[in-house]
């Protein structure tokens, strides 16, 4: 149906979306005014981040096999390595930074292996987006070309952006258009057959 439809797309802009909002409310720098914010922030964010792992997993469902599970490991691995961007620059180096009341060189080294494990993260993140493209260009052609370009420039930018405004928060609208979109591009018909078909082996008598 309809609603079920837009439901879908609603669903997989969510996480983009929800970013978006955190990144406009993101300290610009980092501290001793705002040190208190930015770990607040990050720890709220620490499970917000894997929600967009997870719209990549769920958008590889129906990819073949030899895109589907290098997708979804790369997917796996930004999670892990981007959470850790979030613990490492997030939440230590602020509170590093409210603790001595200013930037230190501590700080400045924690900020160093965070940026790595971020650049990491995000990196697995375009290789995860490029299965789904992949996939959705197999099975929809022409129709996935809106979604595949928005969400592989926004995830190119998202190399170096973060969720900083303004490029950032930009960013993160991009990525949940472009799931959102693509996520609508498989046909109703199409989606029912393969319901139905996936139903169908669950039921049969083991040989």
């Amino acid at each position: 149906m309809i609603g079920s439809r837009w439901q879908r797309g609603a669903l997989f802009a969510a996480p983009g979306l929800l970013l978006a909002g955190f990144g406009a409310v993101h300290p610009a720098y980092l501290d001793a005014a705002t040190a208190g914010w930015w770990t607040a922030l990050h720890v709220v964010l620490l499970p917000v981040f894997p929600l967009l792992a997870g719209a990549q997993w769920l958008l590889l469902a129906s990819a073949p096999r030899a895109l589907r599970w290098p997708g979804r490991l790369a997917a796996f691995a930004f999670a892990a390595f981007y959470g850790g961007l979030d613990a490492v620059a997030g939440i230590a180096a602020g509170t590093v930074v409210h603790a001595q009341h200013g930037a230190t060189p501590v700080a400045g080294a924690v900020f160093g292996i965070g940026d790595l494990l971020g650049y990491i993260g995000s990196a697995c993140f375009l290789a995860a987006c490029l299965a789904i493209v992949a996939a959705a260009a197999l099975r929809a052609r022409w129709r996935a070309v809106p979604g595949a370009v928005v969400l592989l420039l926004a995830s190119v930018s998202f190399l170096d952006s973060h969720i900083f405004w303004p490029r950032g928060v930009f960013t993160m609208v991009g990525v949940a258009v472009g799931m959102s979109v693509l996520s609508l591009v498989l046909p109703r018909e199409e989606r029912l057959s393969a319901t139905r078909s996936h139903l169908g082996r669950s039921r049969s008598p083991a040989p």
